[in-house]
């Protein structure tokens, strides 16, 4: 098993950044591909970008791409979400999640989650 601490949340003007951080403990961080999802009040879980076990491939949903960026440092155990040119509707909660055996954007496939860190976009 693996566990999963969000940090790096916080509140932040339209336009700004921020950096989410990952950090997994217990079985060897390699061995899960990782995703980064959201969740605003009154609104289903969303995708917002995963990453590979070796980091070599990632993916986003066009609501994100060009602006976020998905990274992974699997000898520190850790994984980041840089998010840039931030705007208000990407106010939400913020989870990374983790699977030994699924890489993609379904929510469902993965099976340990983060608790969450709230990130605000003001405008």
């Amino acid at each position: 098993q693996v566990q999963l601490v969000e940090s790096g949340g916080g509140l932040v003007q339209a336009g700004g950044s921020l950096r989410l951080s990952c950090a997994a403990s217990g079985r060897t961080f390699s061995s899960y591909a990782m995703g980064w999802f959201r969740q605003a009040p009154g609104k289903e879980r969303e995708f917002v970008a995963t990453i590979s076990w070796s980091g070599d491939r990632t993916y986003y949903p066009d609501s994100v791409k060009g602006r976020f960026t998905i990274s992974r440092d699997n000898a520190k155990g850790t994984m980041f979400l840089q998010m840039n040119s931030l705007k208000p509707e990407d106010t939400a909660v913020y989870y990374c999640a983790a699977d030994p055996r699924y890489f993609g954007n379904n929510r469902d496939e993965y099976d340990y989650w983060g608790q969450g860190t709230q990130v605000t976009v003001s405008s």
